[in-house]
């Protein structure tokens, strides 16, 4: 299902990405992108009312577009203002004329050091309130937020939060987002996911961890000890931030359930063969009923993938969304 109203053509697979689990490994095997030579890119600190503070980096394009919004860019699980998808993204977007924030959620990358908490899927607030920080001159047009995996769950979770109400936010857009939390925690414990799980619990908890982190004796145990998400989030994600079990977080941080409120365009692209988000929750969706959600949905393309021929398929998606949902 690709909505119409975007005129994209279908997804097609190029060698040697075949398969879901391909085109997911494909990032990491890439490593990082060089930095874009079509931006100006400078330090940016937006203090939280807790007084952490999250760093970006502000990509300014050579070429700026009056009229276009800044695109906030939110990474997934162990990701930074750096991983490859957040500067592809930003190198895109840059072109078109857009400014652009690759931002570190609370406690990832830079935004450690300044951080005694950490980012969560449902920690939509965090973001309402680093697009409130951002200065006038920025956002004379708006502003557009676009998360990758765990950060497109956060993203439509706050557009779902604000309804109408959007302010600054004109529109979101989410790739491979895990909607309905449970469901990807208990599908990473399936055998054909453990290396997936390994790699990402071992960055995250390391992360999660590290100086500056403010955690008890106790949850730092807990982390530890953790093997699997179901068992961290059990132990140290839900007693860290007031939640009787994991159920219980995951119920409350889902964007699935918020979906229906969304009242601003909203991008959401997701592909069946996603090793790591299980598509099953998207089937429950009737998009038909919102007219602000632009659902694109493949049967390939893996978590975060989407290569195909004539490159990433899903900066040619968020293109089009982006000419159609906020024309100028």
């Amino acid at each position: 299902m690709i909505d119409a109203r975007l005129g994209l053509g279908p997804f097609r697979q190029r060698l040697p990405w075949l398969g879901g689990t391909l085109q997911t490994l494909r990032n990491p095997l890439i490593g990082r992108a060089p930095p874009s030579a079509g931006c100006r890119s400078e330090r940016l600190v937006l203090p939280l009312s807790d007084g952490d503070r999250l760093h970006g980096a502000l990509d300014r394009p050579l070429r700026p577009v009056a009229g276009r919004p800044l695109v906030l860019l939110a990474h997934g699980l162990a990701g930074t203002e750096d991983s490859l998808y957040m500067r592809e993204a930003s190198a895109r977007l840059n072109a078109r004329g857009h400014v652009v924030l690759r931002l570190n959620l609370r406690g990832a990358g830079p935004s450690r050091a300044d951080c005694r908490g950490h980012y969560h899927a449902g920690r939509s607030d965090d973001l309402r309130q680093a697009i409130a920080a951002l200065t006038p001159m920025l956002v004379p047009a708006g502003v557009v937020a676009m998360g990758f995996s765990l950060g497109g769950n956060t993203v439509l979770k706050l557009a779902g939060e604000i309804g109408a109400e959007a302010g600054r936010l004109r529109a979101v857009v989410a790739l491979s987002a895990p909607i309905d939390l449970q469901a990807t925690t208990l599908n990473l414990m399936r055998r054909r996911a453990t290396l997936y799980q390994a790699v990402m619990m071992r960055q995250f908890k390391a992360e999660y961890v590290a100086p500056g982190a403010e955690l008890s004796e106790a949850l730092r145990a807990a982390a530890a000890l953790a093997t699997n998400f179901v068992r961290f989030d059990q132990t140290v994600t839900a007693p860290r931030h007031g939640y009787p079990s994991a159920a219980g977080f995951y119920a409350a941080n889902g964007a699935l359930d918020r979906l229906g409120q969304i009242r601003i365009p909203a991008l959401v692209i997701m592909a069946e063969d996603d090793p790591v988000v299980p598509f099953a929750p998207y089937r429950r969706v009737d998009w038909a009923a919102n007219p602000a959600l632009y659902p694109v949905l493949t049967r390939r393309g893996g978590h975060v993938g989407f290569h195909g021929p004539e490159g990433i398929w899903w900066l040619a998606a968020l293109e089009r969304f982006l000419d159609h949902a906020i024309p100028g």
